[in-house]
């Protein structure tokens, strides 16, 4: 893994926005998403994203705010909780004020959070490039969505089986039941095929 990836990524982002990032907020950012009741949302998780869209960027409208949105996409992140999506969207725009983004900019940067939510397909450019980039993990190789998988029963693990086994099945046949996926061309490219043949 490009150790120096999440550092570039921060900056490249921030630089994008005509901003300087709150003080120690990537530190915090970084000790949230290694928070104990993680097991997928995780760094793993993290960096896996950032990595897909480093050579993506000439996708985005708003490239800095894709970039910071993922960043922030599961920075709250409760398996027991509801509105993890919101009250990471509430962060994001709560540290972009900070540092003196548009209200404009708040917004966009809190839909595309909010796509992730993924109740309904994207329809803007850059939204359509985070989901994308957020559920490259179901076109994965083998391994890695077994991997993933597992990480995420073991998030659930509270849920018993019956139950997690009927609820994931619903989540991953909306994904499967889609005409497509990935709502970019280069996304569908690379990972439709093997998205649909893990999720069978």
């Amino acid at each position: 893994m490009d150790e120096g990836l999440p550092a570039r990524s921060w900056q490249r982002a921030w630089a994008a926005l005509g901003l300087r990032a709150p003080d120690g907020l990537i530190q915090r950012l970084l000790d949230a998403w290694a928070e104990p009741q993680r097991r997928y949302h995780t760094q793993q998780h993290l960096r896996e994203c950032l990595a897909l869209l480093e050579p993506a960027l000439d996708l985005a409208q708003h490239p800095g705010e894709v970039e910071l949105a993922l960043w922030f996409h599961d920075a709250v992140y409760d398996p027991q909780g509801k509105g993890n999506e919101a009250r990471s969207a509430d962060w994001a725009c709560e540290a972009l004020a900070q540092a003196g983004a548009d209200s404009e900019a708040q917004q966009r940067v809190r839909a595309l959070i909010m796509a992730t939510c993924h109740d309904a397909e994207p329809m803007d450019q850059d939204a359509r490039l985070l989901v994308d980039i957020d559920l490259a993990i179901l076109g994965a190789d083998p391994a890695r969505f077994a991997e993933y998988d597992a990480q995420v029963r073991e998030e659930y693990r509270w849920v018993p089986g019956w139950m997690y086994r009927r609820k994931r099945k619903e989540v991953l046949a909306r994904f499967l039941a889609r005409e497509a996926i990935y709502g970019t061309e280069r996304f569908k490219e690379r990972f439709e095929a093997q998205a649909g043949a893990n999720l069978r």
